[in-house]
């Protein structure tokens, strides 16, 4: 079964200095049939304004991953972590017990265009931890390249959930296959381009909840940049 969540239906946010659509409820944003998804809490697709960003706030008990799609993004952070992502690179945060950050658009004439994904974490209470890491082009280009998986992998962020991300750039004309194994879910997120799913059409910002599938085929006619994640169908939560 596949549920296509199309963008324009995404909840919207304009802040002047933040453009931000919500893929789950989130801020002033509410409804009740997209609160999350399996483990997965937000995806927010922000374009922040040159210079600006999100001063010093605090998390706890959540595992935040951004994917930076353009731009520069400074980050400080309470664990004394300071950095600048770029395009391709990944941001992980496990807050935890309790984290303070910022993020902040690091250029003074350029957006800053990326995915602020949160995950509920499987045990409550752990220790904060901060991490990021670069994933080139090749390593997307027409395949699968593990981004954040919650086992030890030399090209993944260990995660503290059951949880595995992948990202593809695909090129046109290329077709690319999903196993999806028993007792699991996933969703499909299109950062950019456009593709077809098992024959639906989904452009940037579309997305799709599947669920009792063996083998999605992924197709696009010019080029496609896409995040799958693959998901348990009974999450948990605990405390450590």
């Amino acid at each position: 079964m596949i549920t296509i969540r199309k963008s324009s239906t995404r909840g919207y946010a304009q802040h002047g200095w933040l453009e931000s659509f919500h893929t789950f409820s989130f801020a002033e944003y509410s409804d009740p049939a997209y609160m999350g998804y399996s483990v997965l809490r937000v995806i927010n697709e922000d374009k922040i304004a040159a210079g600006t960003g999100f001063g010093l706030h605090p998390h706890r008990d959540m595992e935040i991953i951004t994917y930076m799609i353009s731009g520069e993004l400074r980050h400080q952070d309470s664990m004394g972590n300071g950095a600048v992502i770029r395009a391709g690179d990944v941001q992980y945060m496990s807050a935890g017990t309790g984290v303070r950050h910022s993020e902040i658009n690091a250029s003074s004439s350029h957006t800053a265009h990326l995915l602020q994904i949160w995950i509920l974490p499987q045990y409550a209470g752990l220790t904060p931890h901060y991490a990021e890491q670069h994933f080139s082009s090749e390593q997307k280009r027409n395949r699968w390249c593990p981004i954040a998986s919650p086992l030890v992998k030399e090209t993944a962020i260990q995660i503290q959930q059951d949880v595995h991300l992948d990202a593809a750039m695909l090129e046109a004309g290329y077709n690319l296959q999903k196993k999806l194994l028993p007792n699991r879910c996933a969703y499909l997120q299109v950062v950019s381009g456009t593709l077809t799913c098992d024959g639906e059409l989904l452009h940037a910002g579309d997305a799709a909840q599947i669920e009792q599938e063996t083998v999605l085929d992924l197709q696009t006619t010019s080029g496609a940049e896409l995040l799958w994640f693959d998901l348990p169908k009974e999450p948990s939560s605990k405390k450590a």
